[in-house]
């Protein structure tokens, strides 16, 4: 977990910006439900399709802004486990919109020095997907000025109960003993255990909720709610964001110390 003080040292040797006269204090790992692409699309009288489609272009640009701001991992809510039950012609044109990403963006992440994973039940996707998700992940793996982690078919309800579910198999195998379970096994057995908790997680378009993301990960998580919605949520709002963060007392469980 990260701790509070945590300051990134930005390889690219830029300073992190100033908000407001505020000097921004960076957060290692920022989460962001992207939330709002059918809403901005029904205000445009447009297919809420031409909406995920603009919330996917817009992603590139927060990706180069976490950058800027030398964060170090930025986690995505893409598509949730119940988002199966949207329209299967919305579900089909997120699935190729999702290969449509990796595939046209994949020189961009290159240039940029971003890596690409996923965290998600990836085994529940069509195979196309799984295998070109497989490729990218593989190619991109050197790249180390950001982590985009993309969640997709991801719900933190399910990625617990895969993780129950592991450790009662080793359990059950004799691998570890009941008593051996603790916070950090359990750790161990969720998606991507290697990735630092969320400091701060954003979620625009006027909601107020987790919605099943990133449950555990979240205990000690900093939010932030925005009524901007995901394909208008441009560099100011980040600003903001990282403007409020940085004004918080983060002190995880304890007392401050005069």
């Amino acid at each position: 977990m990260c701790r509070p003080g945590n300051v990134l040292k930005i390889k690219n040797k830029r300073r992190p910006r100033r908000a407001d006269g505020v000097d921004l204090r960076i957060p290692i790992h920022l989460a962001v439900i992207m939330d709002g692409n059918g809403r901005w699309a029904g205000k445009r009288g447009l297919p809420r399709t031409a909406g995920h489609r603009a919330g996917a272009e817009n992603l590139e640009n927060i990706c180069k802004a976490c950058i800027e701001q030398g964060i170090q991992y930025l986690t995505v809510y893409a598509f949730s486990t119940e988002n199966w039950s949207r329209p299967a012609e919305e579900v089909d044109t997120l699935m190729d919109l999702f290969i449509e990403f990796i595939h046209r963006f994949d020189t961009k992440m290159a240039r940029e020095g971003i890596r690409l994973r996923f965290a998600g039940d990836l085994a529940g996707l069509p195979s196309r997907l799984q295998s070109i998700i497989a490729r990218a992940e593989e190619t991109s793996r050197h790249r180390d000025r950001l982590q985009l982690i993309i969640a997709i078919n991801y719900g933190g309800r399910r990625e617990l109960a895969q993780a129950c579910r592991k450790l009662a198999e080793q359990v059950q195998s004799g691998q570890i003993e009941p008593d051996s379970i603790d916070e950090n096994l359990i750790r161990s057995v969720l998606y991507l255990s290697d990735v630092p908790d969320p400091d701060l997680i954003i979620r625009p378009s006027g909601e107020q909720r987790l919605s099943n993301f990133l449950i555990w990960q979240s205990a000690y998580s900093e939010f932030w709610f925005s009524d901007v919605l995901w394909p208008d949520f441009d560099r100011k709002h980040l600003l903001a964001a990282l403007k409020a963060y940085t004004l918080r007392d983060r002190r995880f469980g304890g007392v401050k110390q005069i």
